[in-house]
């Protein structure tokens, strides 16, 4: 899809105006962002981590998917771990991201994934 197609889709899908405006560019941005969070450690908590997920659902229905998506979604399941475990359901079918967390998940992360049953 072109960026204005990209743009199209997210508006008329009721995305908000500032992810709209983004484009392609700014969806890779905040996938970029999520990843490196990632890999330093996720500071933040599950419904975060899952908001993020999201994200990554939207770059593949937009159809923003390219080569530096595919390059952070390789960096990103190099940190998972649990990846038999269904953390989220971003996307229908069994999109990698959905399953497992980061191997260096602590604080509240940890807690709520402990809490849900989806980590020891």
């Amino acid at each position: 899809m072109t960026d204005g197609e990209i743009q199209a889709y997210l508006r008329d899908n009721g995305y908000p105006e500032h992810i709209v405006r983004g484009g392609r560019a700014g969806l890779v941005r905040q996938w970029r962002e999520f990843v490196e969070q990632a890999e330093r450690g996720y500071a933040l908590g599950l419904e975060d981590y899952r908001n993020d997920l999201d994200l990554r659902a939207i770059i593949a229905m937009a159809g923003a998917e390219g080569d530096e998506v595919q390059g952070l979604d390789t960096r990103l399941r190099a940190v998972l771990t649990h990846t038999d475990v269904r953390v989220w359901e971003s996307l229908a079918g069994d999109p990698f991201w959905d399953f497992g967390f980061p191997g260096n998940a602590s604080g509240e992360l940890l807690e709520e994934l402990r809490a849900e049953g989806l980590a020891q």
